[in-house]
């Protein structure tokens, strides 16, 4: 405590009732970071200000670390890497929130791969860092609005064009799908070609926004709706949505498909946590952390393809 505020308490009334009062006050108007809560702490008051319930096999919990730990800073990232774990121990953030796992399957169940190197280290390096990661996936996505399209929709800024009934949906001005594919690369900052299943010059206006890997049968329900040109989703099996579009179009239906991959789809939405948690702990340092594509694009020369010219076509490929 600064000489300045103990000076303070010593100056207070000396009825032990009333000083007793004040100082219960005074500790109380602190701000957070005095205080120091503990990731538990922070994490108990996360999911209260999200007014959802987790499911009973909720996959958000702590993945690394004490949850007793007192918390110095957040960093919020949409996965927490290896690169992102480095930053937020250098600028002394050791609360991670991430949406996604830690350790390489979704309910990070570490026994799948064992004594792997790659994932012993990065337990390691939580370990040896006191960081402390916890997994903010269901209850960031059944708070309403769901955190995850709520900063999805106010990076492409299309909260004009939302249905307010069904959040999910979105009625653009008049455009083509190519149009649509350069605009959302464009708003998202994305550094590697969408994959699109359609025809380029096809109007579209009816747009589904689907972040992430919401599953076939909410893809496909979607694209069997009237009002719904184009799906713009994170992810999808190519033997199902992709080919349900691709046999779709064969038919004659006015229908396309825009991927974008699954980080740059939710990666906003995570950028958003950051700005959503800044107002509930104002003295805790918040920071967002880009976890970023795990892919490049990479041009191929001519003669690296077979038939030359016609198959020159972007071809994407991992560091």
């Amino acid at each position: 405590m600064s000489p300045f505020l103990m000076s303070q308490l010593m100056n207070l009334p000396q009825n032990p009732q009333t000083k007793l009062l004040l100082v219960a006050a005074f500790l109380v108007a602190l701000p957070t970071h005095a205080q120091q809560l503990t990731a538990r702490q922070v994490v108990e008051r996360i999911q209260q200000a999200t007014g959802a319930q987790p499911p009973a096999n909720t996959v958000d919990n702590f993945k690394g670390g004490d949850p007793d730990e007192k918390v110095t800073g957040i960093a919020t990232t949409f996965l927490d890497t290896y690169a992102v774990l480095e930053k937020a121990a250098a600028d002394g953030h050791n609360l991670v929130i991430t949406h996604e796992p830690t350790f390489y399957n979704h309910p990070d169940d570490k026994s799948l791969l064992g004594d792997d190197p790659v994932q012993a280290r990065k337990e390691a390096f939580i370990r040896e860092h006191h960081l402390v990661v916890w997994r903010f996936h269901d209850q960031w996505h059944l708070r309403k609005p769901d955190g995850i399209l709520e900063g999805v929709t106010a990076q492409l800024d299309w909260q004009k064009f939302q249905n307010p009934t069904e959040p999910h949906l979105f009625r653009l001005p008049p455009t083509t799908l190519a149009a649509l594919e350069s605009s959302l690369r464009q708003k998202l900052g994305a550094t590697t070609a969408f994959r699109v299943v359609g025809d380029p010059t096809m109007q579209v206006s009816g747009v589904a926004l689907l972040p992430g890997a919401s599953g076939e049968l909410k893809q496909v329900k979607m694209l069997e709706r009237s009002d719904v040109d184009v799906l713009v989703a994170g992810e999808a099996s190519e033997w199902e949505t992709v080919e349900y579009v691709r046999d779709a179009i064969a038919q004659g239906r006015h229908k396309a498909l825009i991927l974008l991959g699954h980080e740059v789809s939710e990666e906003p939405g995570m950028d958003y946590c950051a700005k959503w948690l800044q107002g509930i702990f104002p003295g805790i340092p918040v920071e967002f952390l880009k976890a970023g594509s795990p892919f490049i694009l990479q041009a191929a020369s001519e003669s690296a393809l077979p038939g030359g010219g016609a198959n020159a076509v972007p071809s994407a490929g991992t560091p």
